[in-house]
């Protein structure tokens, strides 16, 4: 399959499994469209042109020709100089790795990765938030990652990658969209009664079977085991964590457990406060979880050579 075919089927993929209506999804691309339209000169020049194709704003082939072939992927959760390195070491003993794939994006995937979040809005208006609210509360943490990111040599692994010569691309909501949607459904239908039973249901996983060996799985985060869960919300995709503000909306929603990727100490102290549990999965057995949800699907339409790496375990299904 053509480098260019896996981008397409990833974004395809991510697509079918976000967590956001055909509608909320189409309107994520015009506001994309109406920002696009009203540029000029250089500034519609440089404009990222992928926006207008599709939402995932931190999903891109970040180096190589697109009609490279690819038999064989390295993929791990952040594949950054040491991971392009050890890619071509491999390959001077003969692994003819085609592209390395990173989870975390990169690049000017990184760069504009907050575009994103403006998921998040339409996701919490199926907990109940008004979409007016939803932006609102948003807003100012977009503005808040974006001036994060700003600073950082957001090119550097792109760079190593170019020098050596391989193609090397990233996938973030796509795989993210997979692990929210499979989780939610899961929970939905075995609707665990206490919070000890979201971390029981989490176990029954792979993935985070291997995290919680490596002391970095599922736990309690705010709540008591024998707590009711109560409604549970699946947070895991939309770039990152969003406002600070939103766990009284949720909580006054009917929100009882969020089951989340990571959580900082600020969220945690705001959704303490509002009595929300708060189950934390493991960042890493989270992405893993997706990205391997997501190379299932791409491996249906073509058995690929996959080389685990950078915190990541391949787990078919």
């Amino acid at each position: 399959m053509k480098l260019k075919d896996i981008y397409r089927l990833i974004v395809e993929k991510g697509l079918e499994h976000d967590p956001r209506t055909v509608a909320q999804i189409r309107e994520d691309v015009r506001r994309a469209r109406k920002e696009f339209a009203k540029l000029k000169g250089v500034s519609k020049r440089c404009y990222d042109a992928e926006r207008l194709k599709h939402p995932y704003a931190d999903t891109r082939i970040l180096c190589g020709d697109p009609d490279t072939d690819v038999k064989t992927v390295m993929v791990g959760i952040d594949m950054e100089g040491p991971e392009l390195l050890t890619a071509a070491m491999l390959n001077n003993e003969g692994a003819a790795i085609d592209l390395v794939m990173a989870h975390h994006p990169e690049g000017l995937a990184w760069a504009g990765f907050y575009e994103v979040m403006h998921m998040q809005a339409m996701i919490l208006e199926r907990f109940g938030i008004s979409p007016e609210v939803a932006k609102d509360l948003l807003k100012e943490r977009i503005g808040e990652v974006r001036r994060a990111v700003a600073p950082a040599n957001h090119f550097r692994s792109v760079d190593i990658a170019r020098l050596l010569g391989i193609p090397y691309m990233c996938a973030h909501t796509p795989a993210d969209n997979h692990v929210v949607t499979y989780l939610q459904k899961l929970c939905d239908r075995k609707k665990p009664d206490k919070v000890s039973d979201v971390i029981d249901l989490l176990l029954t996983i792979p993935e985070y079977i291997d995290g919680a060996k490596k002391n970095a799985g599922p736990r309690i985060l705010a709540g008591e085991p024998k707590k009711k869960a109560g409604r549970i919300f699946v947070d895991m995709t939309g770039g990152t964590e969003g406002s600070k503000k939103v766990f009284a909306r949720l909580s006054q929603a009917g929100v009882g457990t969020i089951v989340a990727m990571h959580l900082s100490e600020e969220h945690y102290k705001q959704a303490k406060d509002e009595h929300i549990n708060i189950v934390i999965a493991g960042h890493i057995a989270s992405d893993t979880l997706g990205l391997n949800l997501l190379l299932d699907g791409l491996s249906k339409k073509q058995p690929f050579n996959i080389i685990p790496c950078s915190g990541f375990i391949r787990v078919r299904r």
